[in-house]
């Protein structure tokens, strides 16, 4: 079982040794402090709980400062399906680092997406809108009918305007590029979710 905690910096290209351009993201991955490990004896489940990025004292909480020491950031990490026997070689106070992966690994990445704010239907949904036809010159973006015949009210589950983006998404079988151990970075095929700055949680088999 592989995972560590990045943080996005931005997005590049890889030109790989056939001369193909591949779009990549790039993490900037700081060594983790193993806080906990859980077993299926004590705890009920088999996980793992990672604490990054280090804090001054007086801004991590009382109850952090005991379980993750120094550390402000901390994620738990369950063994994804078939790999459960690889989380017994780990233990508590050890470290993990960018060094656990290696090109051409296969991984999944889970983060929070970009917020977007209250977005309407097209945007949120892809609606085509209504035709600028006469008599409805102002609908191009409106949802229209809302309604049902016979029940008389809006179902649940009804795509409409609301908020968009924030959200946490998991993308499945990135490939692991590049692994930079004096710059502690990895990069990524492909797009992950969030802005600049964003927490990723990377897994791997």
């Amino acid at each position: 079982m592989k995972f560590i905690v990045g943080t996005k910096t931005g997005m590049t290209q890889v030109f790989e040794a056939d001369g193909t351009c591949r779009a990549a993201t790039v993490l900037k991955v700081q060594p983790a402090l193993i806080a906990q490990v859980k077993t299926t004896e004590k705890d009920g489940y088999q996980a793992v709980q990672l604490a990054t990025q280090v804090q001054k004292e007086h801004r991590v909480a009382k109850a952090q400062r005991a379980q993750f020491g120094g550390y402000a950031v901390a994620r738990e990490f369950r063994p994804l399906a078939g790999a459960e026997a690889s989380i017994n070689g780990l233990e508590k106070g050890g470290t993990v680092d960018v060094s656990m992966f290696a090109p051409g690994d296969t991984i999944t990445v889970s983060a929070i997406s970009k917020g977007k704010g209250f977005q309407g239907v097209v945007k949120r949904h892809g609606f085509a809108g209504g035709r600028r036809s006469h008599g409805q010159k102002h609908s191009e973006r409106e949802p229209g009918s809302i309604g049902a015949g016979g029940v008389q009210r809006v179902r649940k589950g009804k795509r409409m305007a609301g908020r968009m983006g924030n959200d946490t998404v998991t993308v499945k079988n990135l490939i692991v590029l590049q692994v930079n151990k004096e710059e502690s970075t990895l990069v990524i095929s492909g797009a992950v979710p969030g802005r600049k700055g964003t927490l990723v949680e990377v897994y791997g088999s």
